[in-house]
């Protein structure tokens, strides 16, 4: 008798645990954070590539150390007519707004990588936004143009930080292909390691001031051509709106 009551609370309780997950999941569902739920997490997540049918990706170079190599990738790149994403720190950008200004004449989008290059998901909030807004304001102060895309340091991020970016109207970014070239890797392991990886909707990372990444981009993207693919900014790649991402960082259009 006992067993028979204790397995109809077990039952009762079970019930009353798969509708609140049901509710749960309808409600997430109406504010596009559903996959992200449903992959085992509640963590907000920033973009790490996007799903599409076209064979297109983006490139993209952080910027915080030096220009030693980036007059050669801007020659590669208007050469081969490919435009890609900077992300600029402020005070790579303070340094050198020259070359902000001639990264932004050849074309190319221009991002933040905050100010100060810091773990963000250590800051508060007013710090957050002091990184993201002055570092903003360094390049829009060169190019007038409007920055709306944002890649954390070190691609540290919590739920705080892309909530704050989301607000402040930048789009908070990484990558599903990582070329380590800030490892030094050789010409060809970077672009063994690019060309294994790229699929549609792919974001590469490099940085403008890998000792290789200027020999191998070249080839690389002669390479990607002949496989179809074409290359877009990140601004150009994304969706704006109506949007969910998946759990594993991928953006796909929400109908």
């Amino acid at each position: 008798m006992v067993f028979a009551v204790l397995k109809k609370k077990k039952i009762l309780t079970a019930l009353i645990m798969a509708v609140i997950f049901f509710i749960s999941l309808i409600t997430l569902s109406k504010t596009g954070t559903y996959q992200v739920f449903y992959g085992a997490t509640m963590r907000k997540l920033p973009i790490y590539r996007v799903q599409t049918e076209e064979k297109k990706l983006a490139i993209s170079f952080d910027c915080a150390w030096g220009v030693d190599y980036t007059d050669k990738l801007l020659e590669i790149m208007q050469e081969e007519k490919v435009k890609c994403t900077f992300f600029m720190v402020e005070f790579w950008t303070t340094k050198h707004p020259d070359y902000v200004k001639k990264i932004f004449d050849a074309g190319h989008e221009l991002g933040t990588h905050s100010a100060t290059h810091p773990y963000m998901s250590k800051l508060s909030k007013s710090q957050i936004e002091r990184e993201l807004i002055s570092s903003s304001q360094a390049i829009e102060s060169i190019t007038g143009k409007k920055v709306e895309v944002f890649r954390p340091p070190y691609g540290d991020y919590d739920d705080l930080l892309i909530e704050t970016a989301n607000n402040l109207g930048l789009y908070t970014i990484q990558w599903d292909v990582d070329s380590l070239d800030w490892k030094d890797l050789t010409k060809d392991q970077i672009y063994d390691r690019v060309v294994k990886r790229v699929k549609n909707g792919s974001i590469v990372l490099f940085h403008n001031q890998g000792l290789h990444t200027a020999e191998a981009l070249g080839e690389i993207i002669k390479k990607l051509k002949s496989d179809g693919y074409t290359f877009v900014s990140i601004g150009e790649l994304i969706y704006r709106d109506n949007y969910k991402i998946l759990p594993d960082g991928s953006q796909i259009a929400q109908s």
